[in-house]
């Protein structure tokens, strides 16, 4: 593959976005970024740090900032947090700058995943389960308009991955003809 565009995963926490992201990046020779990591590195802050300090209005504008300038413009897998695609206008940004994948889960599924990790702000509520469950009816319908949604629960990382991997060859190809 000549060109080796970017690669955008994109889907609610707990999704698998960094594990999976990893080891394609690994597989596809791509430079692997994890959105919430470099923001964390730049402002010297962990992700609850950074909400409970300047809030998540402020967080999301470091989001943009970094998809705008926080890294080139090809040859990376970028591991998103999860409400940085949700953000008006980010999806038709990320789609100008690479490809997008959401990878996609069930409610449960999430909760099932996330529910012993304090990492998570907002997750930090009462009722956790009810709390994806509002979120994902909000942000599915725009975790649909990657160029590729792949399903993660009940499949392996290794299936994912190989998913993931076909996927991005044959986008890649076609966005190079």
């Amino acid at each position: 593959m000549k060109s080796k565009p970017n690669l955008y995963l994109v889907g609610f926490m707990g999704t698998g976005k960094s594990t999976v992201g990893r080891q394609v990046a690994q597989r596809m020779g791509l430079h692997f970024v994890d959105s919430d990591n470099a923001i964390e590195a730049e402002q010297g802050k962990s992700i609850p740090e950074i909400f409970a300090s300047v809030g998540e209005g402020a967080f999301r504008e470091m989001e943009r900032a970094f998809v705008e300038s926080g890294h080139s413009s090809e040859g990376n897998l970028i591991s998103c947090g999860g409400g940085l695609a949700v953000q008006p206008g980010m999806m038709d940004l990320l789609k100008s700058r690479g490809l997008v994948f959401s990878l996609i889960a069930s409610a449960k599924g999430i909760y099932e995943r996330t529910r012993h990790n304090s990492n998570r702000p907002l997750l930090q509520v009462e009722d956790p389960l009810a709390e994806i469950e509002k979120l994902l009816a909000v942000r599915d319908p725009i975790y649909q308009q990657a160029h590729c949604c792949i399903l993660t629960e009940g499949r392996t990382v290794n299936e994912v991955v190989n998913h993931v991997c076909r996927s991005y060859r044959l986008e890649a190809a076609q966005r190079a003809r």
